[in-house]
């Protein structure tokens, strides 16, 4: 079967179609979806991520042409993992006193806020290589042996870039540097 015919029978609503793409993309998809996952997600995770963009593409079925399936793929599947790392990143254990809004508690919110601006503006200030290096590492939680392999350097080089990237940030936070 082709992608074309398959894609035919999704559009029509054929669950065995579904499965045939599941059978033919499914590593390829888990595979991105692992590789931006990684070291900080769980393999149920991964599997959640995968299972995810398969029924994305089933939703979506219906407005799409079958010239680069695999490409699409590939995008829903980044994205959706790059979501899942966000979340991951954004989630708060609920405690008891967080439900009770003082003041002090507003002034440290906007506190925070501004300080989580600064350190967006200095990352983003950061020139190439470093700061791919420096969001790959804090953000997106891949070790610098990961990174390394990647960008095709040498790990001590990724150290290296990490370290003047937190003295950067440090000087930049501090207004050691406008």
């Amino acid at each position: 079967m082709t992608d074309a015919k398959a894609l035919t029978q999704l559009q029509s609503g054929d669950q065995q179609a579904l499965g045939w793409f599941i059978d033919r993309y499914g590593n390829y998809v888990g595979t991105i979806v692992k590789s931006i996952l990684q070291d900080c997600m769980s393999r149920e995770d991964v599997e959640e991520v995968t299972a995810d963009v398969f029924v994305t593409f089933w939703k979506s079925a219906e407005g799409l042409l079958p010239l680069n399936l695999k490409g699409y793929l590939s995008r829903v599947a980044r994205s959706l993992a790059l979501r899942k790392l966000r979340e991951k990143t954004q989630e708060l254990p609920l405690e008891e006193d967080i439900l009770f809004v003082e003041e002090e508690s507003l002034i440290e919110k906007l506190d925070q806020e501004q300080r989580d601006r600064r350190v967006r503006e200095a990352v983003l200030s950061m020139t190439q290589p470093d700061q791919e290096i420096f969001l790959r590492h804090y953000y997106y939680c891949q070790s610098v042996a990961v990174i390394a392999e990647k960008m095709k350097m040498n790990p001590s080089t990724i150290k290296t870039r990490l370290k003047r990237g937190r003295e950067k940030l440090r000087q930049y936070l501090t207004g050691l540097e406008p």
